[in-house]
């Protein structure tokens, strides 16, 4: 197995889908300092964040970014069905709630703003494009123009606000299929990476196995984005839990964010295995729940963000992990993972 510093000194390479790391590139990594996050209501300082679900959704719209647009719903409909719902959240003790909702499936931030002030929670949204799916969600001029071209939309919305709203987003959300990533889909990871680069946003893709979560750390690596910066989201898809421990090892964020209580065993089995290999400080977990899907009748089943305080966190308590642990997991792990700072290799060059 490989180290972190194996990351950090080598030049990234995929061997039979997994990365190799020749001791020829790299000679230093430093991390840029930074304690604040940035929700829908503005920046916040990561000790403010308390308990945090690092992966939900308010609203979704699945039609494709062709046809998506805000007239398919009425968001004071959408506003009432989701308020009591985070509502609930609240009262059990979340604090922070990190939407991964992006452009073209429904990204709502105005939307997010309202029931952030009406709930009290410090809720974040994000930019970027969602390239998996067979990149149904992306729109056209992702074809045409260039990671740079790309990377300056996101930094636009980072530094003017997103569609005029004045909000900012809080990180980059991308997302690609199984290995080996298509060509857009590594644009649109080159784009993540340069636009974390000029804004310190932290870099969370959707990915659909193991291999690709390794060519994305490939990528990102190669454009000179330290591994910390990285989310690897739904990593509970790849089963092999040794790229779990490789990802964490490199630096990266491990989510297991699918959570729902028929599932706690697997969860448990994944915190012990985190935990005893060192790594419980590079863990995230989510239930990736909601939402309101506009097209269906009513929104559709809605479910709610509280299996996890209510069922995973006292099997974590059976099972041996102390406060402090959950602390970690829910508390500070997200303050880190999400925190904006520049997390480069070789900043000074």
């Amino acid at each position: 197995m490989y180290s972190r510093r194996d990351f950090l000194e080598g030049t990234l390479k995929l061997v039979g889908g997994y990365c190799v790391l020749p001791k020829n590139g790299f000679l230093n990594s430093k991390l840029l300092t930074g304690n604040q996050l940035m929700t829908v209501s503005g920046p916040i300082a990561s000790g403010e964040t308390g308990f945090t679900l690092s992966h939900e959704h308010v609203i979704v719209d699945f039609i494709g970014a062709a046809n998506v647009t805000r007239s398919r719903y009425d968001e004071n409909i959408v506003f009432e069905k989701a308020l009591p719902i985070l509502q609930a959240a609240k009262t059990k003790g979340c604090n922070t709630f990190i939407d991964c909702t992006p452009a073209y499936i429904g990204r709502d931030v105005k939307l997010l703003k309202r029931l952030a002030i009406a709930t009290g929670l410090n809720i974040i949204t994000n930019t970027g494009y969602y390239g998996a799916a067979k990149e149904k969600y992306l729109p056209a001029h992702a074809y045409t123009e260039t990671a740079s071209q790309i990377a300056t939309r996101w930094i636009a919305e980072w530094g003017n606000g997103i569609e005029g709203s004045g909000i900012k987003p809080g990180f980059i959300k991308s997302g690609v299929d199984k290995y080996p990533l298509t060509e857009v889909q590594q644009k649109i990871v080159t784009a993540a990476a340069l636009t974390h680069k000029a804004t310190g946003l932290s870099i969370g893709i959707h990915t659909g196995d193991g291999k690709a979560a390794m060519e994305e750390l490939k990528i990102i690596s190669s454009a000179g984005v330290d591994p910390s910066a990285w989310i690897w989201i739904h990593a509970q898809n790849e089963k092999d839990r040794s790229v779990h421990l490789y990802a964490a090892r490199a630096g990266g964020w491990v989510s297991f964010d699918g959570y729902t209580k028929v599932g706690v065993d697997d969860y448990i089995q994944f915190l012990n295995d985190m935990k005893k290999a060192g790594f419980l400080s590079k863990v995230l977990i989510s239930h990736d729940s909601g939402w309101y899907h506009v097209g269906e009748d009513g929104g559709g089943n809605y479910r709610g963000y509280n299996d996890i305080i209510d069922t995973l966190v006292p099997a974590m308590h059976k099972n041996g992990f102390t406060a402090g642990d959950i602390k970690t997991v829910f508390h500070i792990n997200p303050a880190n993972a999400f925190a904006i700072r520049k997390r480069l290799i070789n900043p000074e060059r």
